[in-house]
């Protein structure tokens, strides 16, 4: 933070339809993919789409210029025992939900059992930290320099949401990002996290 400005951005997400589907398909998705589908292989998906439509956000800072990278390299936050690491899903713009989900696996796995390798810790664009699974409802996640923002998903939570002048329950998800002001200003970040709201509502689960 001494090194970057940081700003911070909120935004809620109905995810209700998406919990309903993983709910229903889960085991079925198990049994044929041999991997979990959890909610962050969806919410990476969305950013990946959203970098593509605001790609400012996939750069990086280089002393007196703005970076953008071509490749679309996303870390991911692995909670240890005694600390954090993040491993990088390399080129996540070509995988699928599945292909995203065995890959966030796969690097929590390698991670927890110290054999990741030197390449699956460099050349990160972009970071998604999923503090949700603490509980967490909201949060401001510290940059992972020299990358332009960090987004971290907080925990799904059910409660009452207005929809049609009229009280429904759903399934409802905070996402915060914090960004550095040095490359994107507010309006950006805004019209980057819509993106990432519009791309989860559009997500087809059943094409995995």
């Amino acid at each position: 933070k001494h090194t970057a400005p940081h700003a911070t951005t909120v935004v809620e997400v109905d995810m209700t339809r998406l919990v309903q589907w993983r709910e229903a398909n889960k085991d079925a998705v198990r049994a044929r993919h041999g991997v979990d589908i959890t909610y962050i292989a969806f919410v990476i998906q969305a950013v990946v789409d959203a970098l593509k439509a605001v790609p400012i956000m996939n750069s990086s800072w280089g002393e007196d210029k703005i970076i953008l990278k071509r490749r679309i390299n996303i870390g991911v936050a692995v909670a240890l025992e005694d600390g954090l690491v993040v491993p990088v899903i390399h080129d996540a713009d070509e995988r699928s939900i599945v292909g995203l989900a065995r890959a966030v696996g796969d690097l929590a796995q390698r991670a927890r059992a110290n054999k990741l390798a030197l390449p699956d810790m460099q050349g990160g664009t972009f970071t998604v930290n999923n503090v949700g699974i603490f509980g967490a409802i909201m949060s401001t996640p510290v940059i992972n320099q020299p990358q332009a923002a960090i987004l971290a998903m907080n925990a799904i939570v059910k409660r009452p949401v207005v929809i049609d002048d009229a009280i429904a329950i759903r399934s409802m998800m905070n996402l915060c990002m914090s960004f550095d002001h040095r490359i994107v200003d507010g309006l950006t970040s805004g019209r980057f996290m819509q993106r990432v709201v519009q791309n989860i509502g559009a997500i087809d689960p059943g094409n995995l």
